[in-house]
């Protein structure tokens, strides 16, 4: 892949300035004065943006024929609705930083008690996806209030980032930039498990190198998603859950589930493990997409085959 057009050179050019806006926006104007500001920058991007309109449209094209639900495809409407439901999750997020969101205000589905174990003794993972509203999820060490939740993230500006963080009063999250998993990141890593924090990283992003990833069938098409979840897991040996965050009916529902107790492998069968967990979450994530078709931020080109039939 281009790394000229690779999601994580194309954010970085603009996502700390970005964060860096919405941390003072949301302390000074609140959301209602940032409202028609966000949908005017949202439309614009939808005009002038044909490579994300083209993604969307691939994406809806995917998830309508993998379904076989007709209404999925893509229209006009359906296209630029997805990008409207994603300026009204920028306006949530100045809700979690702006204390506004509350932990009353988020139902948790957790059959498995999975939050009550945020405070044990050992820490453990939690895999999401950039579908629905990742900040509601990282937020939840703030909401409850119960454990240090590191993030894994590819942003050389992760140090910034964190000092955002704390200006917005967010004391329990941290941002780790994770570019090479290197000894002494794994060490790290290793540390904070054991004094009982909780590592959370995307299982839909793929690195800017480009170097880990593993293909998968996703929505009925080879698409590479990142071997770096699986790869820690086994590395650390430490359970791996699932976290998802949707909008449904204009309330957030934050579900929990357990994944693995552990990844386990040898030497000669790694590949073929890491493939089989990477693909049992591309089977999952394929099912949220499902519950929130609109709802799957990803405005850059996925999968393997372009499929220019969904322009």
């Amino acid at each position: 892949m281009d790394r000229s057009k690779h999601w994580a050179g194309q954010r970085e050019r603009g996502s700390f300035a970005a964060m860096k806006f919405t941390a003072l926006a949301s302390r000074y104007l609140g959301r209602r004065a940032l409202t028609p500001l966000l949908y005017l920058i949202v439309a614009y991007f939808f005009l002038f943006g044909a490579k994300a309109r083209l993604s969307i449209r691939q994406y809806q094209h995917n998830l309508a024929t993998w379904s076989t639900r007709p209404e999925l495809r893509p229209t006009h409407r359906s296209v630029f609705a997805q990008f409207m439901a994603f300026a009204d999750s920028l306006l949530d997020k100045l809700d979690v930083w702006s204390d506004r969101l509350h932990f009353r205000d988020i139902e948790l589905i957790d059959p498995h008690g999975l939050h009550g174990q945020m405070s044990g003794t050992r820490g453990q993972m939690l895999v999401g996806a950039h579908l629905g509203n990742l900040e509601v999820c990282r937020a939840l060490a703030e909401l409850s209030a119960q454990v240090r939740m590191n993030v894994l993230v590819h942003t050389r500006h992760a140090e910034q980032f964190n000092r955002l963080l704390k200006e917005s009063g967010a004391n329990n999250l941290r941002l780790i930039q994770v570019s090479e998993l290197d000894p002494a990141v794994m060490m790290r890593l290793a540390e904070y498990l054991e004094r009982g924090e909780w590592l959370a990283i995307a299982g839909d992003r793929v690195p800017l190198h480009g170097e880990r990833t593993v293909n998968v069938d996703f929505l009925g098409h080879s698409a590479p998603l990142p071997q770096g979840p699986w790869l820690l897991a086994g590395l650390l040996q430490c359970p791996v859950n699932l976290i998802d965050c949707l909008k449904i009916d204009g309330r957030y529902q934050v579900m929990l589930q357990p994944f693995t107790d552990a990844v386990v492998w040898t030497r000669r069968e790694r590949e073929a493990v890491i493939q089989g967990w990477a693909q049992r979450y591309a089977d999952h994530l394929a099912q949220r997409c499902l519950q929130a078709p609109q709802q799957w931020f990803n405005f850059y080109p996925f999968w393997n085959d372009h499929d220019n039939t969904a322009a």
